[in-house]
């Protein structure tokens, strides 16, 4: 070889080449994609961007749009009534209704995950989630029917309180025209005293018919007995010439059975008598110059459960209608994740003398951890926008206590004609949701990474 053509070699061999432009993987221009993505571009403009880019310049704004009022609207995030009530109850919700679906998911999971029937219930679980938040809340605003012939929830609710604490027959008897008896706190009292020897009568009306107890027979005139007293409750109601007499018991008419009756003396009870099927009871001695009393406890009225829209239950009761909905959601996600755990881990940990709870808390769980952040992260951001079920389940009379941001914008928006305000309240709902979408991709980020 020439020194010539060494040379030439050499500055060949010195000098890098220049990169050749790298050409997409199916040989597409930049321009072509750009094309390509230019309706999606124009899109999420018109439907994101320009709608979160109004609503920020718009909550500077007064109500009619044509005056500049600063922070006056963020101002009044804190310190509208209505508004701080909506913040407070989201902070409930972010705080109790993601953990309680969470936590009800994982159970689910963990529970199903070998039975024979482990499938089957998580379909029935999990099927909520294929009805709308409209139809939700319309179920649930019966459930929570405060009637318990039909409200659910009362109805169990009532039927539990029954068992152990049964209510009064009697809840609408009184006196009638010329009774014996006078009112006395709740009950009605004898207005004068009795004596051993005497038969009593105390008539009552106001029970229909058809409210009487099975167990109620005809009413019979009690007999007097020597070193007692006796007597008979009953329902006088047979009225009118030649049908009846008022204060005395017919034939027609129905005693109270287990009525009680009380002999007061001096503002203490000395005896105490239940009316048997027919009415009838009967006294010992000691009750002797007392008054007779039937106490308020034969009056009550039935118990009709608990408000559960009430101003203090209507968020907690919310709050269950949304877990019932999410639960199962939570529980595919867990039971994906659960799929996914080496059972040779699990069955170390039990050949290694460690019980159940123990491989729950220990393995099961930690290893789930990045599962369960990912469902409380999707619940919360869902919680913060939440609007339809406290539109629908919370009635009028405690919507204000139920109230959410998002059900507040609404009111503030379309009811009270403030869009200013609204407009605030959306954007500092986005400055809500930011910071768990931030957490969330910085998460996806590090299992991406591993």
């Amino acid at each position: 070889m020439t020194p010539a053509a060494a040379e030439g070699v050499a500055k060949n061999t010195a000098r890098p080449s220049a990169p050749r432009p790298r050409k997409s993987v199916t040989g597409t221009r930049r321009t072509v994609a750009a094309l390509f993505l230019l309706p999606a571009l124009v899109l999420l403009g018109a439907l994101v961007v320009y709608p979160i880019g109004y609503s920020v310049v718009r909550s500077f704004y007064n109500a009619s749009g044509d005056g500049f009022a600063g922070f006056d609207n963020y101002r009044a995030l804190f310190t509208d009534d209505g508004i701080r009530t909506a913040l407070k109850n989201n902070i409930v919700w972010v705080v109790f209704a993601p953990a309680v679906a969470t936590a009800l998911g994982l159970i689910f999971a963990v529970l199903t995950e070998r039975v024979r029937w482990g499938t089957a219930f998580k379909l029935v679980v999990f099927m909520p989630m294929a009805i709308s938040m409209l139809a939700a809340g319309i179920i649930f605003r019966l459930v929570y029917d405060q009637d318990p012939d039909k409200g659910v929830a009362n109805a169990v609710w009532v039927g539990v309180h029954d068992t152990f604490a049964e209510s009064s027959a009697f809840p609408k008897a009184h006196p009638g025209r010329e009774s014996p008896l006078t009112p006395q706190g709740g009950g009605f009292v004898t207005k004068a005293a009795v004596r051993t020897g005497d038969s009593v009568a105390l008539p009552l009306v106001g029970v229909a018919p058809d409210q009487m107890p099975g167990s109620a027979k005809n009413a019979v005139q009690a007999k007097p007995a020597p070193g007692k007293i006796t007597g008979t409750t009953w329902q006088d109601f047979t009225r009118g010439k030649g049908v009846g007499r008022l204060g005395a018991v017919d034939a027609a008419e129905l005693g109270y059975p287990g009525m009680r009756i009380e002999a007061v003396r001096d503002g203490k009870v000395v005896a105490t008598a239940k009316a048997a099927d027919d009415g009838t009871f009967t006294l010992p001695a000691k009750a002797d110059g007392a008054h007779l009393r039937l106490p308020a406890s034969n009056f009550q009225e039935p118990y009709n459960g608990l408000d559960w829209l009430g101003p203090s239950l209507v968020t907690p009761a919310i709050i269950g209608s949304y877990v019932w909905m999410w639960a199962g959601f939570a529980m595919v996600l867990i039971a994906a994740g659960l799929a996914g755990i080496p059972r040779e881990l699990l069955e170390a940990a039990r050949v290694d003398g460690a019980g159940e709870w123990q491989v729950f808390r220990r393995i099961t769980v930690p290893l789930l951890a990045p599962v369960l952040a990912v469902v409380v992260v999707t619940l919360m951001i869902n919680v913060l926008k939440i609007f339809d079920l406290i539109f629908i389940i919370a009635p009028n009379s405690s919507q204000d206590d139920a109230n959410v941001l998002a059900l507040e914008l609404y009111r503030k928006g379309f009811s009270e004609d403030q869009p200013g305000i609204a407009s605030a309240i959306s954007v500092f709902l986005l400055l809500l949701v930011i910071p768990v979408m931030l957490f969330n991709v910085r998460r996806l980020r590090r299992e991406v990474r591993r």
